[in-house]
């Protein structure tokens, strides 16, 4: 428990609001809820600013609906990554206010803790054909609370068009760029910015990208400093990496999610 939770549990127990054995109960909470077949992580936020993702594929749709419900019973906030419009379809009549990106595969519910950053995470892709794991990443920037630009199909096949675009380039706090083939699309970038560069290779390709393992091996080898390399496809996994960037350069720390300093507390608690 953060600080300002602390103080808030309490000021209720003082005013008399709150119970000594339910601040009691409160206090010897684990922290994670067992429902069988999950343990769902409910102080996530405390320790990562940000609540339990949930990953679709493996699970079962009435899995995914009672794990979301379990998160949103204590969140304002849903992230299930790779997901299919069977499970969007259950979880738009469970919670009807939750969003569905079908390039990304991704549902979300943005709650109202994560106000917008003033710095800019600018997504990059090599082509067209990277754009699901780009969403991915977009998404998930944009649901933790982090201004998001979008700079599609500029691969290293037409440099020119990068090149174009060097002063959107240079505005942005972070760079998540996604490639695939030979994922020399990285380095490009590596080299002509200031911005930290996230890379993720993509399973795009002919025979020989060996599903995406000839783009991780360029971009681990890149010659450009200030790029770190993500998994094959893991668009999440950069746009939370990239998020988690900017929202320390801007002085926001993992206990309150927001960034206020009220000493009341984060203002999305009250």
């Amino acid at each position: 428990m953060d600080e300002g939770s602390l103080d808030k549990l309490l000021e209720e127990v003082q005013s008399g609001h709150m119970s000594v054995a339910e601040a009691k109960a409160i206090l010897h909470d684990v922290g994670y809820e067992d429902i069988g077949f999950a343990r769902v992580d409910h102080h996530r936020t405390q320790r990562k600013g940000f609540p339990e993702v949930i990953y679709c594929p493996g699970k079962s749709v009435s899995q995914i609906v009672e794990i979301a419900e379990r998160i949103l019973a204590k969140q304002d906030t849903l992230l299930a990554t790779r997901a299919d419009e069977e499970v969007y379809d259950a979880l738009k009549d469970k919670f009807p206010d939750v969003c569905y990106n079908e390039d990304g595969r991704i549902v979300y519910l943005k709650g109202d803790k994560y106000p917008s950053t003033e710095g800019t995470i600018l997504v990059v892709t090599g082509g067209t054909s990277d754009i699901p794991v780009a969403e991915e990443a977009a998404i998930t920037s944009e649901v933790m609370g982090c201004n998001v630009d979008r700079l599609y199909d500029v691969g290293v096949a037409g440099v020119h068009r990068l090149l174009d675009n060097k002063e959107k380039m240079d505005r942005a706090t972070v760079i998540v760029v996604v490639a695939g083939m030979e994922g020399a699309l990285a380095s490009v970038v590596g080299g002509l910015v200031s911005a930290p560069v996230i890379a993720v290779p993509t399973s795009v390709g002919y025979g020989a990208s060996f599903g995406g393992l000839s783009a991780l091996l360029t971009m681990l080898n890149s010659c450009a400093s200030g790029v770190t390399v993500v998994n094959i496809d893991n668009g999440f996994g950069a746009g939370y990496a990239a998020s988690q960037i900017l929202l320390l350069a801007e002085g926001r720390n993992k206990d309150d999610g927001c960034g206020c300093e009220s000493e009341e507390g984060c203002c999305g608690d009250r």
